[in-house]
């Protein structure tokens, strides 16, 4: 499914709308040279029939590829110009995806809030946020926030411990209304992070789970075993081959450090979303309903110092997770009240 031009600035007008823009804001579109042309235009014309004064960086692709295959980061580094003025703005909307950069929290500080969007026009439709999904999202972040021990558990033989506390909790429902907020339009999940050293435990992924950025489904369980915060065994089949090589790659000490963790909540992300062609970076996966959501790699957008340029993204099903004595997840069943979707 493809939008008409039309459709898509008076979609991009409603996003724009929930994240606040207003008459003599400023909004900043960041685009790499013929990338989402498009977007840009789109986003434009809905930000200035908001009454927004609006601009565009676009910039010549960087010199290395960024994160799940965008190259924003690299583009950005170092071009002060750009940076001032992209740090002026009250909203950035980013389509070249600056997410564990130096230059995207040096916009934060300086109380831009940004939104990433990057996914393809059928997914921002279909998942267009809501503000239920915001309340439920809010919800859950306000327990991790509360948090002293996350663990989780699986029938494949998970068994992992989070000490909590030292990291902020984090949402992300789609939009952001907040000085210096981030958030990816499409989205549905809340999570935080361990201390560098606060992880142990195994963590076992069971067949169908989703390993991203390669965004396929296990034929076979992976096993990882974690001690003070570090992937310290992998083991499996095939797929567990492909991903020690993919991790070794990096030539990096830092890939091997536990991320973030957190679940999903937005009732209507596919799980099966790759297995039917749907396009995109896989919000869905990651955003799915009930869904364990493991993360290794780079923490510094929570506030921490691992910056390694190798990020995975875990999706895990059908797990049982206890924030200290409270059940949240049971077998992939959302139990709180308060972050449970209709009808669920």
């Amino acid at each position: 499914m493809s939008l008409k031009s039309t459709e898509l600035v008076l979609l991009f007008r409603r996003e724009l709308e929930l994240c606040r823009v207003k008459e003599d804001e400023t909004v900043a579109v960041l685009s790499e040279a013929e990338k989402n042309v498009e977007y840009a235009s789109a986003f434009m014309v809905a930000a200035r029939d908001l009454g927004a004064h609006v601009f565009n960086v676009n910039l010549l692709p960087g010199r290395g590829a960024g994160l799940l295959g965008f190259g924003g980061a690299a583009a950005l580094a170092g071009n002060r110009p750009a940076i001032e003025a992209l740090k002026s703005a009250d909203l950035v909307v980013d389509l070249m995806f600056l997410l564990f950069s130096k230059e995207q929290l040096e916009m934060q500080k300086a109380g831009a809030r940004i939104l990433l969007c990057v996914e393809p026009p059928e997914i921002l439709q279909r998942l267009f946020p809501t503000t239920d999904l915001r309340e439920r999202v809010e919800a859950a972040e306000r327990r991790l926030a509360n948090g002293h021990q996350l663990r989780f558990t699986n029938r494949a033989g998970t068994d992992v411990t989070y000490k909590l506390g030292k990291f902020p909790a984090m949402s992300e429902y789609g939009y952001t209304d907040t000085p210096g907020r981030w958030d990816h339009w499409p989205s549905g999940f809340a999570f935080t992070g361990a201390g560098e050293t606060e992880v142990n435990g195994k963590v076992v992924m069971d067949r169908g789970d989703i390993i991203y950025p390669f965004a396929s489904y296990l034929r076979d369980p992976i096993e990882f075993t974690i001690r003070e915060g570090r992937i310290v065994e992998t083991k499996g089949g095939l797929d567990a081959e492909m991903l020690r090589d993919y991790m070794a790659s990096y030539r990096d000490p830092k890939a091997y450090g536990i991320s973030h963790i957190g679940w999903g909540l937005n009732e209507r992300a596919n799980w099966t979303c790759h297995a039917q062609g749907v396009p995109g970076i896989g919000i869905e996966g990651r955003a799915f309903y009930g869904n364990v959501l493991f993360s290794t790699g780079p923490n510094t957008e929570l506030g921490g110092d691992n910056d390694t340029a190798c990020h995975l993204d875990l999706p895990m099903r059908n797990c049982t997770l206890y924030l200290d004595d409270d059940l949240i997840l049971r077998d992939g069943e959302v139990m709180p009240e308060d972050m449970r979707a209709a009808g669920r």
